[in-house]
């Protein structure tokens, strides 16, 4: 990934922070996103698809540890390219989400809009 800007869909965003420092297999990387507030689950197709564009593009790799319950499991890491875009997207939706609290769209510190009481 030599200087080339990576542009994540935001899938495959969640997946790099799902899985963080960490090694994780699917079932494990869906379940992680499951648990987040206002998070829409990813589907089975989603999230494998995601990650082999995630494996594609070196942001992503298959580690040798295998689960004991089940061999085929596979798990994977973040790679340094994989880190950078993270850090790279986080960096870019935080500006979005500063120009969106400018324009009056955010409250300040407010992670989405309060809706009135009707």
């Amino acid at each position: 990934m030599s200087g080339r800007k990576v542009r994540l869909t935001p899938p495959m965003f969640q997946i790099l922070v799902a899985v963080g420092p960490e090694e994780k297999h699917g079932y494990a990387i869906m379940q992680d996103l499951d648990g987040l507030e206002g998070h829409s689950t990813l589907g089975p197709g989603t999230l494998y698809r995601s990650i082999k564009q995630l494996l594609d593009q070196g942001l992503l790799e298959e580690t040798a540890k295998r689960a004991e319950d089940d061999p085929r499991r596979r798990y994977y890491r973040v790679t340094d390219a994989g880190a950078a875009a993270a850090s790279s997207e986080a960096d870019r939706l935080e500006q979005l989400l500063t120009q969106a609290r400018t324009k009056g769209l955010l409250k300040r510190g407010s992670p989405s809009p309060t809706p009135e009481p009707g």
